[in-house]
Protein backbone atom coordinates (compact mmCIF):
# COMPACT_ATOMS: atom_id res chain seq x y z
CA UNK A 1 0.00 0.00 0.00
CA UNK A 2 1.71 3.34 -0.71
CA UNK A 3 2.37 5.68 1.90
CA UNK A 4 2.11 9.72 1.78
CA UNK A 5 5.13 11.31 2.20
CA UNK A 6 3.03 13.39 4.53
CA UNK A 7 2.30 10.16 7.13
CA UNK A 8 6.35 9.28 6.42
CA UNK A 9 7.33 12.38 7.75
CA UNK A 10 5.09 12.09 10.97
CA UNK A 11 6.24 10.73 14.05
CA UNK A 12 4.15 8.63 16.99
CA UNK A 13 3.55 10.03 20.39
CA UNK A 14 6.25 9.79 21.98
CA UNK A 15 4.11 10.54 25.26
CA UNK A 16 1.46 7.95 24.58
CA UNK A 17 4.12 5.60 23.35
CA UNK A 18 5.86 5.06 26.82
CA UNK A 19 2.34 5.21 28.62
CA UNK A 20 1.91 2.41 26.14
CA UNK A 21 4.53 0.75 26.30
CA UNK A 22 4.43 1.24 30.24
CA UNK A 23 0.99 -0.67 30.32
CA UNK A 24 2.60 -2.89 28.20
CA UNK A 25 4.90 -4.29 31.08
CA UNK A 26 2.30 -3.79 33.87
CA UNK A 27 0.46 -6.65 31.97
CA UNK A 28 3.02 -8.48 31.58
CA UNK A 29 3.14 -8.74 35.61
CA UNK A 30 6.24 -5.96 36.23
CA UNK A 31 6.14 -3.71 38.64
CA UNK A 32 6.60 -0.63 36.90
CA UNK A 33 5.31 2.82 37.66
CA UNK A 34 4.98 5.61 35.05
CA UNK A 35 5.56 9.34 35.20
CA UNK A 36 4.93 9.23 31.21
CA UNK A 37 1.35 10.67 30.87
CA UNK A 38 0.19 14.28 32.13
CA UNK A 39 -2.82 12.75 33.50
CA UNK A 40 -4.26 13.63 37.15
CA UNK A 41 -5.54 10.32 39.00
CA UNK A 42 -8.07 12.04 40.55
CA UNK A 43 -11.71 11.44 40.03
CA UNK A 44 -13.54 13.65 37.91
CA UNK A 45 -15.70 16.36 39.71
CA UNK A 46 -19.43 15.37 40.94
CA UNK A 47 -20.90 18.02 39.20
CA UNK A 48 -19.23 16.77 35.47
CA UNK A 49 -21.14 13.49 36.53
CA UNK A 50 -23.99 14.68 37.75
CA UNK A 51 -24.31 16.85 34.60
CA UNK A 52 -23.48 13.31 32.35
CA UNK A 53 -26.01 11.43 34.04
CA UNK A 54 -28.49 13.67 33.64
CA UNK A 55 -28.16 14.50 29.90
CA UNK A 56 -28.13 10.59 29.50
CA UNK A 57 -31.24 10.12 31.07
CA UNK A 58 -32.84 13.31 28.49
CA UNK A 59 -31.99 11.45 26.01
CA UNK A 60 -29.00 14.03 24.77
CA UNK A 61 -26.60 11.59 23.27
CA UNK A 62 -27.46 13.00 19.40
CA UNK A 63 -25.80 15.40 17.06
CA UNK A 64 -25.10 18.94 18.65
CA UNK A 65 -24.04 22.13 16.30
CA UNK A 66 -20.98 21.16 15.28
CA UNK A 67 -19.14 24.47 17.28
CA UNK A 68 -20.27 22.93 20.73
CA UNK A 69 -24.04 23.05 22.74
CA UNK A 70 -24.78 26.90 23.45
CA UNK A 71 -24.89 26.12 27.03
CA UNK A 72 -21.42 25.36 26.85
CA UNK A 73 -19.88 28.20 24.90
CA UNK A 74 -22.01 30.16 26.94
CA UNK A 75 -19.82 29.05 30.20
CA UNK A 76 -16.81 29.11 28.50
CA UNK A 77 -17.55 33.08 27.69
CA UNK A 78 -18.33 33.29 31.74
CA UNK A 79 -15.28 31.87 32.69
CA UNK A 80 -13.35 34.06 30.55
CA UNK A 81 -15.36 37.07 32.07
CA UNK A 82 -14.70 36.14 35.50
CA UNK A 83 -11.28 35.01 35.61
CA UNK A 84 -9.31 36.80 33.12
CA UNK A 85 -11.97 40.09 32.79
CA UNK A 86 -11.88 38.91 28.82
CA UNK A 87 -15.02 39.33 27.13
CA UNK A 88 -16.28 36.67 24.93
CA UNK A 89 -19.83 35.82 22.50
CA UNK A 90 -20.54 32.65 21.33
CA UNK A 91 -19.51 32.75 17.81
CA UNK A 92 -15.46 33.33 19.42
CA UNK A 93 -15.75 29.83 21.00
CA UNK A 94 -15.52 26.61 19.77
CA UNK A 95 -15.95 23.34 21.77
CA UNK A 96 -13.24 20.53 20.65
CA UNK A 97 -12.91 16.96 20.88
CA UNK A 98 -9.70 18.33 23.38
CA UNK A 99 -7.02 20.85 22.86
CA UNK A 100 -5.40 19.07 20.51
CA UNK A 101 -7.81 18.92 17.47
CA UNK A 102 -8.46 22.51 18.14
CA UNK A 103 -4.44 23.22 17.90
CA UNK A 104 -4.79 21.21 14.78
CA UNK A 105 -7.45 23.62 13.39
CA UNK A 106 -5.97 26.93 14.67
CA UNK A 107 -2.69 25.60 12.50
CA UNK A 108 -4.34 24.42 9.66
CA UNK A 109 -6.36 28.04 9.57
CA UNK A 110 -3.54 30.04 9.87
CA UNK A 111 -0.42 28.27 8.25
CA UNK A 112 -0.03 27.50 4.61
CA UNK A 113 2.83 24.98 3.05
CA UNK A 114 5.80 26.77 3.54
CA UNK A 115 4.97 29.41 6.21
CA UNK A 116 7.19 29.46 9.46
CA UNK A 117 5.62 28.87 12.69
CA UNK A 118 7.89 30.07 16.19
CA UNK A 119 7.95 27.24 18.78
CA UNK A 120 9.95 27.67 21.84
CA UNK A 121 11.37 24.50 23.18
CA UNK A 122 11.76 22.33 25.22
CA UNK A 123 8.09 22.03 24.00
CA UNK A 124 4.98 19.77 23.97
CA UNK A 125 5.50 16.88 21.45
CA UNK A 126 2.82 18.00 19.33
CA UNK A 127 3.28 21.18 18.35
CA UNK A 128 6.06 20.26 15.53
CA UNK A 129 4.35 17.19 14.06
CA UNK A 130 1.03 19.52 13.72
CA UNK A 131 3.04 22.17 11.98
CA UNK A 132 4.51 19.65 9.61
CA UNK A 133 1.49 18.27 8.49
CA UNK A 134 0.49 21.40 6.88
CA UNK A 135 3.88 21.62 5.41
CA UNK A 136 4.88 24.61 7.30
CA UNK A 137 8.23 25.12 9.36
CA UNK A 138 8.72 25.17 12.81
CA UNK A 139 10.92 28.13 13.62
CA UNK A 140 12.69 26.52 17.05
CA UNK A 141 13.90 29.09 19.80
CA UNK A 142 15.69 27.19 22.39
CA UNK A 143 14.89 28.36 25.94
CA UNK A 144 16.81 26.18 28.26
CA UNK A 145 19.45 29.15 28.92
CA UNK A 146 16.96 31.32 29.74
CA UNK A 147 15.74 29.68 32.82
CA UNK A 148 13.06 27.98 29.96
CA UNK A 149 11.35 31.53 28.90
CA UNK A 150 12.11 33.24 25.81
CA UNK A 151 14.53 35.36 24.93
CA UNK A 152 12.79 38.33 23.40
CA UNK A 153 16.10 39.40 21.15
CA UNK A 154 16.39 35.64 19.89
CA UNK A 155 12.32 36.22 18.92
CA UNK A 156 12.99 38.93 17.22
CA UNK A 157 15.79 37.62 14.98
CA UNK A 158 13.99 34.88 14.19
CA UNK A 159 10.80 36.36 12.45
CA UNK A 160 11.12 36.47 8.47
CA UNK A 161 8.71 37.71 6.11
CA UNK A 162 7.30 34.19 6.35
CA UNK A 163 6.45 34.01 10.10
CA UNK A 164 3.04 33.50 10.18
CA UNK A 165 2.36 32.29 13.71
CA UNK A 166 3.95 31.75 17.49
CA UNK A 167 2.86 29.18 19.97
CA UNK A 168 2.74 30.15 23.22
CA UNK A 169 2.47 27.66 26.49
CA UNK A 170 2.59 28.79 29.78
CA UNK A 171 2.75 26.77 32.32
CA UNK A 172 4.92 25.14 30.12
CA UNK A 173 5.27 21.05 29.44
CA UNK A 174 7.36 20.00 29.65
CA UNK A 175 9.48 22.86 32.07
CA UNK A 176 6.95 23.92 34.07
CA UNK A 177 7.84 27.26 33.35
CA UNK A 178 5.18 29.97 33.94
CA UNK A 179 6.31 33.08 31.84
CA UNK A 180 6.51 36.83 33.13
CA UNK A 181 4.51 39.76 32.28
CA UNK A 182 7.54 41.32 30.71
CA UNK A 183 8.47 38.16 28.56
CA UNK A 184 4.74 37.68 27.41
CA UNK A 185 3.82 41.64 26.46
CA UNK A 186 6.81 41.84 24.50
CA UNK A 187 5.70 38.68 22.55
CA UNK A 188 2.39 40.09 21.92
CA UNK A 189 4.21 43.63 20.72
CA UNK A 190 5.86 41.25 18.10
CA UNK A 191 2.90 39.75 16.87
CA UNK A 192 1.02 42.95 16.56
CA UNK A 193 4.28 44.55 15.28
CA UNK A 194 5.10 41.58 12.36
CA UNK A 195 1.20 40.88 12.13
CA UNK A 196 1.70 37.39 13.64
CA UNK A 197 -0.93 35.38 15.00
CA UNK A 198 -0.50 33.63 18.68
CA UNK A 199 -1.51 30.58 19.51
CA UNK A 200 -1.50 31.05 23.13
CA UNK A 201 -1.94 27.36 24.89
CA UNK A 202 -3.03 27.67 28.93
CA UNK A 203 -4.46 24.34 29.27
CA UNK A 204 -2.67 24.51 32.53
CA UNK A 205 -3.65 27.90 33.79
CA UNK A 206 -5.06 27.16 37.20
CA UNK A 207 -1.91 25.12 38.12
CA UNK A 208 0.90 27.58 39.42
CA UNK A 209 2.64 27.27 42.73
CA UNK A 210 3.84 29.27 45.36
CA UNK A 211 4.37 32.56 44.39
CA UNK A 212 3.95 32.29 40.62
CA UNK A 213 1.25 33.56 38.78
CA UNK A 214 -0.43 32.58 35.48
CA UNK A 215 -0.75 35.92 33.20
CA UNK A 216 -3.51 35.81 30.65
CA UNK A 217 -1.60 37.36 27.76
CA UNK A 218 -4.59 39.77 26.50
CA UNK A 219 -4.36 41.00 30.11
CA UNK A 220 -0.97 42.59 29.11
CA UNK A 221 -1.65 43.54 25.79
CA UNK A 222 -5.17 44.33 25.04
CA UNK A 223 -4.52 45.28 21.56
CA UNK A 224 -3.48 41.62 20.38
CA UNK A 225 -6.96 40.21 21.10
CA UNK A 226 -7.68 40.08 16.91
CA UNK A 227 -4.26 38.27 16.47
CA UNK A 228 -5.04 35.51 19.71
CA UNK A 229 -6.59 31.95 19.29
CA UNK A 230 -6.71 31.06 23.01
CA UNK A 231 -7.07 27.35 23.56
CA UNK A 232 -7.68 25.76 26.67
CA UNK A 233 -10.27 22.71 28.28
CA UNK A 234 -10.80 20.86 31.34
CA UNK A 235 -8.64 17.98 30.74
CA UNK A 236 -6.23 18.81 32.95
CA UNK A 237 -7.42 21.25 35.93
CA UNK A 238 -10.65 19.46 36.13
CA UNK A 239 -9.10 15.71 35.80
CA UNK A 240 -11.19 15.53 32.86
CA UNK A 241 -8.91 13.73 30.49
CA UNK A 242 -10.63 10.90 29.00
CA UNK A 243 -14.14 13.10 28.36
CA UNK A 244 -11.72 14.91 25.57
CA UNK A 245 -13.23 18.64 25.71
CA UNK A 246 -11.01 21.54 25.02
CA UNK A 247 -12.06 25.21 24.01
CA UNK A 248 -11.18 28.11 21.76
CA UNK A 249 -11.68 31.69 21.69
CA UNK A 250 -10.89 34.30 19.38
CA UNK A 251 -12.17 36.58 16.38
CA UNK A 252 -15.33 35.53 15.13
CA UNK A 253 -13.59 35.12 11.82
CA UNK A 254 -10.97 32.59 12.57
CA UNK A 255 -13.35 30.20 15.01
CA UNK A 256 -16.02 30.24 12.31
CA UNK A 257 -13.24 28.93 9.89
CA UNK A 258 -12.06 26.68 12.67
CA UNK A 259 -15.34 25.66 13.49
CA UNK A 260 -16.14 24.70 9.48
CA UNK A 261 -12.28 22.54 9.99
CA UNK A 262 -13.92 20.70 12.82
CA UNK A 263 -17.10 20.31 11.04
CA UNK A 264 -15.28 17.99 8.49
CA UNK A 265 -13.10 16.50 10.62
CA UNK A 266 -14.50 15.28 13.29
CA UNK A 267 -18.14 17.23 13.94
CA UNK A 268 -19.17 17.69 17.03
CA UNK A 269 -17.44 16.83 20.69
CA UNK A 270 -19.03 14.24 22.90
CA UNK A 271 -22.41 15.33 23.56
CA UNK A 272 -22.42 13.76 27.10
CA UNK A 273 -18.91 15.08 27.76
CA UNK A 274 -20.21 18.90 26.96
CA UNK A 275 -22.84 18.15 29.25
CA UNK A 276 -20.20 17.37 31.74
CA UNK A 277 -17.67 19.99 31.22
CA UNK A 278 -20.55 22.38 31.85
CA UNK A 279 -21.32 20.99 34.89
CA UNK A 280 -17.27 21.05 35.95
CA UNK A 281 -16.91 24.79 34.86
CA UNK A 282 -20.16 25.40 37.13
CA UNK A 283 -20.09 23.67 40.14
CA UNK A 284 -16.33 22.49 40.52
CA UNK A 285 -14.24 24.98 41.38
CA UNK A 286 -13.65 23.63 45.11
CA UNK A 287 -12.68 20.47 43.30
CA UNK A 288 -10.20 22.26 41.30
CA UNK A 289 -9.06 23.83 44.68
CA UNK A 290 -8.46 20.38 46.55
CA UNK A 291 -6.74 19.23 43.62
CA UNK A 292 -4.16 21.87 43.19
CA UNK A 293 -3.28 21.93 46.58
CA UNK A 294 -2.48 18.29 46.31
CA UNK A 295 -0.88 18.91 43.08
CA UNK A 296 1.71 21.47 45.11
CA UNK A 297 2.03 19.33 47.89
CA UNK A 298 3.19 16.52 45.24
CA UNK A 299 5.51 19.22 43.31
CA UNK A 300 7.01 19.97 46.53
CA UNK A 301 7.60 15.92 47.76
CA UNK A 302 9.16 15.37 44.31
CA UNK A 303 11.53 18.76 44.17
CA UNK A 304 12.23 17.31 47.41
CA UNK A 305 13.34 13.46 46.53
CA UNK A 306 14.56 14.48 43.09
CA UNK A 307 17.45 17.17 45.08
CA UNK A 308 18.82 14.49 47.08
CA UNK A 309 20.25 12.28 43.42
CA UNK A 310 23.48 12.59 41.72
CA UNK A 311 24.04 12.93 38.01
CA UNK A 312 21.20 15.29 37.42
CA UNK A 313 20.18 18.63 37.51
CA UNK A 314 16.66 20.19 37.41
CA UNK A 315 14.94 23.77 37.56
CA UNK A 316 11.99 23.53 40.15
CA UNK A 317 9.20 23.84 38.28
CA UNK A 318 6.32 26.87 38.49
CA UNK A 319 3.28 25.16 36.74
CA UNK A 320 1.78 22.81 35.57
CA UNK A 321 2.96 18.74 36.74
CA UNK A 322 6.01 18.34 35.68
CA UNK A 323 9.53 17.80 36.06
CA UNK A 324 12.44 18.46 33.40
CA UNK A 325 15.23 16.99 34.18
CA UNK A 326 18.54 17.04 32.68
CA UNK A 327 20.49 13.71 32.40
CA UNK A 328 23.72 14.76 30.51
CA UNK A 329 26.19 13.82 33.26
CA UNK A 330 24.60 10.40 32.77
CA UNK A 331 25.48 9.67 29.29
CA UNK A 332 28.59 7.31 28.53
CA UNK A 333 27.60 5.92 32.11
CA UNK A 334 26.28 1.65 32.31
CA UNK A 335 23.67 -0.13 33.50
CA UNK A 336 23.42 -3.92 33.32
CA UNK A 337 25.82 -4.07 30.59
CA UNK A 338 23.79 -1.32 28.82
CA UNK A 339 25.60 1.91 28.06
CA UNK A 340 23.91 5.89 27.96
CA UNK A 341 24.42 7.29 24.59
CA UNK A 342 21.66 9.46 24.81
CA UNK A 343 18.58 10.40 26.81
CA UNK A 344 16.29 7.86 24.90
CA UNK A 345 18.91 5.17 25.91
CA UNK A 346 18.90 6.40 29.77
CA UNK A 347 14.83 6.04 29.38
CA UNK A 348 14.80 2.59 28.26
CA UNK A 349 16.86 1.66 30.57
CA UNK A 350 15.53 2.75 33.09
CA UNK A 351 12.26 1.18 32.42
CA UNK A 352 13.54 -1.97 31.63
CA UNK A 353 16.54 -2.40 34.11
CA UNK A 354 16.11 -6.01 35.76
CA UNK A 355 16.89 -4.97 39.03
CA UNK A 356 15.97 -1.45 40.49
CA UNK A 357 14.23 0.80 38.40
CA UNK A 358 11.05 -0.45 36.19
CA UNK A 359 10.03 3.65 36.02
CA UNK A 360 8.85 5.33 32.65
CA UNK A 361 9.69 8.88 31.72
CA UNK A 362 9.79 10.93 28.73
CA UNK A 363 13.04 11.32 26.77
CA UNK A 364 13.79 15.03 26.29
CA UNK A 365 14.23 14.73 21.95
CA UNK A 366 10.42 14.14 22.23
CA UNK A 367 10.14 17.70 23.26
CA UNK A 368 13.02 19.28 20.54
CA UNK A 369 15.72 18.89 23.49
CA UNK A 370 17.98 15.85 23.71
CA UNK A 371 20.32 15.01 27.34
CA UNK A 372 16.74 15.63 29.21
CA UNK A 373 13.66 13.71 30.36
CA UNK A 374 10.54 15.12 31.56
CA UNK A 375 9.01 13.01 34.69
CA UNK A 376 5.00 14.11 35.31
CA UNK A 377 4.10 13.85 39.45
CA UNK A 378 0.20 13.77 38.61
CA UNK A 379 0.49 10.57 40.37
CA UNK A 380 -0.22 9.39 43.81
CA UNK A 381 2.53 10.71 46.50
CA UNK A 382 3.15 6.66 47.41
CA UNK A 383 4.03 6.34 43.91
CA UNK A 384 6.15 9.69 43.80
CA UNK A 385 8.19 7.90 46.02
CA UNK A 386 8.68 4.92 45.15
CA UNK A 387 9.39 5.62 41.46
CA UNK A 388 11.66 8.53 42.72
CA UNK A 389 13.82 5.90 45.57
CA UNK A 390 14.20 3.66 42.49
CA UNK A 391 15.24 6.95 39.79
CA UNK A 392 17.89 7.19 42.94
CA UNK A 393 19.31 3.71 43.35
CA UNK A 394 19.37 3.28 39.10
CA UNK A 395 21.57 6.74 39.25
CA UNK A 396 24.08 5.49 41.97
CA UNK A 397 24.32 2.15 40.46
CA UNK A 398 25.54 4.07 36.97
CA UNK A 399 29.21 2.80 36.51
Amino acid sequence: MHISERARRMEPSATLAVVAKAKALKREGKPVISFGAGEPDFQSPASALEYAHTAMEKGQTHYTPASGIPELKEEVCNYYKSHFNLSYESNQVLIGAGAKPLLYEALGCTVDPGDEVLVFTPAWVSYVEQIRLFEGKAVLIDTSDTGFVPDLERVRKAITSKTRCMMINSPNNPTGAVYDEKTLKGLADLAIKHNIVIIYDEIYERLVYGEAKHHQILNLCPEAKDLTIIINGVSKAFAMTGWRIGYALGPAEIIAKMGSFQGHLTSNACSIAQWAALGALRGAEKDVQAMHGEFSKRRDLIISLLKDMPLISFQEPRGAFYVWIDVKNTLGKKHDNRTITDDGSFCTALLESKYVAGVAGVPGAAFMVPGNMRVSYSNSSEEIRDGMKRLKEFLEELK
